[in-house]
């Protein structure tokens, strides 16, 4: 495996398969044994997960609810997704912890970096659910900051799409897509790969990004091993 340690970011949308919200059974299902293939292989896995599924913040504040609040809830929303996630992949007969970045001990351990570093170094798969515990900060941001604390050695962000295009693949059928690229020339050409804070704090720290299609069975089994899939991001 070309990796050992990785930080698997993954959209709450991804998990609504074919549905119009919420969580889609199978498309969990799908997830966890493709999460399985690489564990097997003895892959350190930890995995940060959005909201959207259930409920955004930013949505939430543009119809007038109280950014802090919706943000709040959005928080609480990666949880959920998290105890789905972690439900499916105990499942598939994987170890898991979850640990949350608000505090919620019934269901989820607060984050502790050297306890999440212990689970992995067991074999243990580490969901961090609760964003970073903080409004006005999405999930790409705790996705980036989880990785650099936990010494990961890539950030891989599972999409639909199989990588970053110079425009929306799904509106252009003449979009071009990147095999490779680097930290400077996405800004330079205002590329859409995560929010602005996650993106710089991951070059500041030199910390490449992997874009590709999660969807496709086997593609993470690919991007571990080192195969050319998707698009690379790096210095």
């Amino acid at each position: 495996m070309k990796y050992k340690r990785i930080l698997l970011k993954l959209s709450g949308e991804a998990l609504m398969g074919k549905r119009q919200y919420g969580i889609d059974p199978e498309r969990l299902a799908e997830y966890a044994q493709d999460i399985k293939t690489i564990t097997d292989k003895g892959v350190e896995v930890a995995i940060v997960i959005g909201g959207g599924n259930i409920f955004r913040g930013v949505a939430g504040a543009s119809k007038g609810m109280d950014r802090v609040q919706g943000d709040h809830m959005g928080m609480l929303a990666t949880v959920i997704n998290g105890l789905a996630l972690q439900g499916a992949l105990e499942d598939a007969g994987i170890a898991t912890r979850l640990q949350s970045a608000i505090k919620i001990n019934e269901v989820a351990e607060p984050f502790i970096r050297r306890r999440a570093m212990r689970h992995l170094e067991k074999g243990r798969v580490v969901i961090f659910g609760g964003g970073t515990g903080n409004p006005y900060f999405t999930t790409d941001s705790a996705a980036v900051l989880r990785a650099i604390e936990i010494e990961a050695d890539v950030i891989l962000k599972g999409t639909r799409v199989d990588g970053i295009y110079n425009t929306d693949p799904e509106k252009d059928e003449k979009a071009i897509k990147f095999n490779f690229i680097s930290f400077d020339e996405v800004l330079r050409k205002g590329l859409k790969v995560m929010d602005t804070t996650a993106f710089t704090l991951s070059q500041e720290n030199e910390l490449p990004i992997i874009v590709f299609d999660m969807n496709k069975k086997g593609n993470l089994l690919k991007v571990v091993s080192g195969e050319k899939v998707g698009t690379e991001v790096n210095v």
